[in-house]
């Protein structure tokens, strides 16, 4: 029986562990346990009750459990979502193949466009039409939808998208298909645009629509099952799921919603890196979050996570935007390659040393797990490097297998190339860390950053044995690995707001501001917004952010641009206009003088805030840390085995510096400390890594 305080637990189901996080009162314990692909629940629940167990607690005694996963971007990834169709205005059959007309790379004559979840033959219309303003121009045709329910039934369509015309002006149209559709095929999931997705853009409006509709039996089936776990279990607490935008939500809306959740866990851990920013005063952070099967990029500015409405998930070029599938959903901005720890290397027809982004996954795993894997992983070579303590790998859960990554590695790598199973291993480990300074690089690019500006903050299972290598590649000066970094996106899903965002387009010309009809709008967003948010707030404050997304009349893409939060009247109009030209000169240098301006679209977020952490204090430089023992290490760039020091992060002094080369060992990760860097613990715990003066 709990006696100590609240009792909070929070998962985050990866594509290879499932990490498991629990907070009584100021206490932390932590687990890491193998993901299990075919019934995730199962290693939640096994996860829990181990966590428990240590903590002598039952599942009975748990007051909130936070929930992050990547079932949804992996289901997608992989094609396992259910057999979908989606159901358009007569003329708008090939919105999917059609796109914006662009190409993500103009001069490739063989460019592979991003494959649709839905194929054509799975694609249909009916005869409606609804104008930008939300009139009917054409009345939905009932029968046409009617004809179409033994088609789908034939087709063994287990879920449906609408997404007609103009829906997010008038979805009269489309919830009357929903009726009919339910009459006809009552076990018919049903997704309709103008809930999902109530936003201009055809095109990333039905992608998004067609990607909720085709996760929503595996994540409803999964949630599903997850309840019955938890009630099975007595369990009576509150639950809430992580949403992309880095916010919580009930596991009602998440059923209803799964597109929201499909980089759930990447947010978790952009959350735990801009809490560790913040205690630390880093004001320009890249966090870099690498776990078991991808590797994920993140600028944080002034300790807030750079955010965005548009999404791309699985990329058919890994850094060129526009080559993935569109998801409008308001999401932390990041980058994700496939360069996990369970990244597969080989070497392709050029003889180049590949990695990713097909993963090793839990099952079979990397071939040191010992679990059927053949195929050297990146675990693989940091095992043969000697950046891994193979007897305290996973916190002594796991017993890795030095030789049978020695054997992938020299069968797959060494005889292809002409390499001994050391060389192959650095050949591996270069690669992957190219693959993420490359991310890096790109994803500042794209935002306007210099990234050698930034402190690198690197957390996940396999992130602090990169982070030093990365950090050189792209010039960064300071990388810090905070406390529980190797379960950071579940840490961080513990510091995570119950909130929600309504987004919805309604074009309004600045010229013609109808106050009184803006007013009303954003006020039924907020009501809606608020409902979904103070269930769950249980009596704790909630705040509202209201947006505007404003443009010139014929450009192609907003300015967001914050608006009060009360009733607008005709005498904010100079304020508005104003403050769109103050953000339009800071991307541009000057406004268009005279040119009229319109609102495309409105948001509001209602959230309950989050208290800053407290700032760490500094500390005091204290002589050299102490090792525990000494590790044999392959270092690639000098062509031998080298002897560096092995200590124990839980007995590093506060102060204490430890001089690269050396290798940090803790339960959840281990930390490779370059010859590049030095190291020591601060203030907050975390293992902070300066570059040696030259």
């Amino acid at each position: 029986m709990n006696t100590e305080g609240t009792v909070r637990l929070a998962v985050d189901i990866g594509g290879t562990f499932t990490d498991v996080v629990l907070d009584v009162g100021n206490r932390r314990r932590t687990r890491k346990i193998l993901t299990t692909p075919a019934r995730p629940e199962e290693a939640v629940l096994d996860g829990m009750r181990l966590i428990l167990r240590d903590a002598d607690l039952r599942i009975c005694d748990i007051d909130v459990f936070v929930h992050g996963t990547t079932l949804a971007t992996n289901a997608i990834i992989e094609r396992r979502g259910a057999r979908t169709a989606l159901i358009a205005t007569e003329g708008f059959r090939d919105i999917l193949d059609i796109g914006t007309e662009s190409r993500y790379d103009q001069y490739d004559l063989s460019i592979e466009k991003p494959r649709s979840l839905v194929g054509r033959a799975r694609r249909f219309t009916v005869p409606e039409r609804v104008d930008v303003h939300g009139n009917i121009r054409l009345p939905l045709d009932e029968g046409a939808v009617r004809a179409l329910a033994p088609v789908l039934r034939q087709s063994g369509i287990e879920s449906v998208a609408v997404a007609f015309l103009h829906s997010y002006a008038n979805s009269d149209h489309e919830r009357r298909t929903a009726a009919v559709l339910r009459e006809e095929l009552p076990d018919l999931w049903i997704t309709l645009s103008s809930e999902v997705c109530p936003e201009v853009r055809e095109y990333e409006r039905t992608s998004t629509t067609v990607a909720n509709a085709y996760v929503q039996p595996l994540m409803d089936g999964y949630l599903g099952r997850m309840a019955q776990g938890l009630e099975a279990e007595q369990f009576c607490g509150a639950i809430y799921l992580v949403t992309s935008g880095g916010g919580l939500t009930s596991i009602d809306t998440a059923r209803r919603f799964p597109v929201r959740l499909v980089e759930s866990g990447p947010a978790g851990g952009a959350i735990f890196a801009a809490q560790t920013a913040a205690r630390l005063g880093e004001q320009k952070v890249l966090s870099f979050d690498m776990g078991g099967t991808t590797a994920k990029i993140c600028l944080i500015e002034k300790f807030e996570p750079h955010s965005s409405r548009v999404f791309e998930v699985d990329r058919a070029a890994r850094f060129l935007k526009g080559s993935g599938l569109p998801l409008r959903i308001p999401v932390i901005e990041m980058v994700e390659i496939g360069a996990g720890g369970g990244s597969i290397a080989h070497v392709d027809a050029l003889k180049r040393v590949t990695v990713g982004p097909e993963s090793a996954s839990s099952e079979p795993g990397p071939a040191c797990y010992g679990r059927g894997g053949c195929r050297p992983a990146v675990t693989d070579a940091d095992v043969v490097l000697g950046m891994i303590d193979p007897d305290t790998f996973a916190g002594g859960s796991i017993a890795l297998a030095p030789d049978r990554a020695r054997e992938a590695l020299a069968r797959d790598v060494g005889e292809p190339l002409g390499l001994s199973p050391e060389l192959s291993a650095y050949a591996v480990h270069e690669m992957v860390c190219e693959n993420m300074a490359s991310a890096a690089r790109v994803h500042a690019v794209e935002r306007g950053a210099a990234v050698a500006e930034h402190t690198l903050i690197a957390f996940g299972g396999a992130a602090p044995l990169h982070a030093a290598r990365v950090a050189e590649k792209i010039g960064v000066s300071r990388v810090i690995v905070p406390p529980n970094a190797g379960v950071g996106s579940a840490v961080g899903f513990l510091a995570t707001p119950i909130s929600y965002e309504l987004v919805r387009s309604r074009r309004v010309l600045l010229d013609e501001f109808d106050s009184q009809a803006v007013s009303d709008l954003l006020s039924e967003m907020a009501t809606e917004a608020r409902a979904l948010v103070e269930h769950g707030a249980q009596g704790a404050r909630v705040v509202e952010k209201r947006l505007a997304y404003m443009r010139y009349v014929g450009q192609g893409h907003e300015i967001t641009i914050e608006l009060p939060e009360r009733a607008l009247t005709e005498n904010d109009v100079p304020m508005l206009r104003a403050a769109f030209e103050a953000g339009y000169s800071t991307l541009f240098a000057r406004p268009i003088p005279g040119a009229a301006i319109e609102i495309l679209t409105w948001s509001v977020l209602a959230t309950t805030p989050i208290d800053p952490p407290q700032r760490a204090a500094p500390a005091q430089r204290n002589g050299a840390a102490k090792p525990t023992g000494i590790r044999s290490f392959f270092d690639g760039r000098l062509g031998r085995t080298i002897e560096v020091p092995l200590y124990r992060r839980d007995r590093i002094a506060a102060g204490a510096v430890v001089a690269g080369p050396a290798v940090i060992a803790e339960d959840e990760t281990s930390t490779f400390v370059s010859a590049t860097f030095d190291a020591h613990i601060d203030g907050a715990g975390c293992i902070v890594m300066d570059r040696k003066a030259a």
